[in-house]
């Protein structure tokens, strides 16, 4: 990717439009609890560490848990330096390499499998939508531990205390509104070395993938937390 792009400010419509180009899962697993990073949430993060939190361009970018990849080629495509994508799954791998040729990405991006254990390093900032825990109690914990251990910004999905339809309405226009943050995530990311510096919460849609879906989508309401290392 050229100096030019780099630099210049994207919109976020078509940012929208890159991250549509790039596939989910073709066989997604309820234990590991992939769902897609819809092209809107995804563009709403990016464009928040980007454009509010200047922590994309020119940084050395991590996403654990990476899936096919949505918000590791966003943030090669809003300019990043480097991009490092990891993920467990093997099938979620080779879609993000696919997905790397089909958006003709040029940007300096690495696909690794393993464990998030792996990970070593350091980075300037970490990217991550984690299993929120529904089928594996406190799954979300590892992942802010390592990102807090190997990243310097941190930018984290969580799950939402509570589903109100009110504030789901009101957030309809797909803007993230500021929240008040989670007292046990506070507690969790001050005691790992960190400070929370500001909540986002924006509506999460889960469509009917696995057999123990009733209906054909679910709307939640997801935080957006994003975090400095001390």
């Amino acid at each position: 990717m050229g100096e030019h792009n780099q630099r210049r400010l994207i919109r976020k419509l078509d940012l929208e439009r890159f991250l549509s180009k790039i596939k989910p899962h073709p066989s997604p697993k309820a234990s590991l609890e992939q769902y897609t990073t819809s092209e809107a949430v995804a563009a709403n993060v990016l464009y928040l560490a980007a454009y509010t939190f200047g922590d994309i361009i020119d940084k050395k970018v991590l996403d654990l848990g990476c899936g096919t990849g949505r918000l590791s080629l966003g943030a090669a495509f809003l300019g990043a330096k480097s991009v490092v994508g990891v993920d467990i799954d093997k099938t979620a791998i080779e879609t993000a390499m696919q997905n790397t040729k089909n958006t003709t990405s040029t940007a300096d991006i690495n696909w690794l499998i393993g464990d998030i254990n792996a990970v070593t390093g350091k980075f300037d900032t970490v990217v991550e939508n984690p299993p929120f825990g529904v089928q594996k109690h406190a799954a979300d914990r590892r992942f802010l531990e390592k990102a807090l251990e190997v990243g310097t910004a941190v930018y984290s999905l969580h799950n939402h205390p509570q589903t109100d339809r009110l504030v789901l309405n009101q957030l309809k226009t797909n803007s993230p509104k500021r929240n008040a943050l989670y007292p046990f995530i506070q507690r969790f990311v001050e005691e790992h070395g960190g400070r929370v510096e500001a909540v986002f919460t924006t509506p999460f849609i889960i469509p009917r993938m696995f057999d123990f879906h009733i209906k054909m989508k679910q709307e939640v309401l997801i935080d957006l937390y994003v975090i400095r290392r001390i």
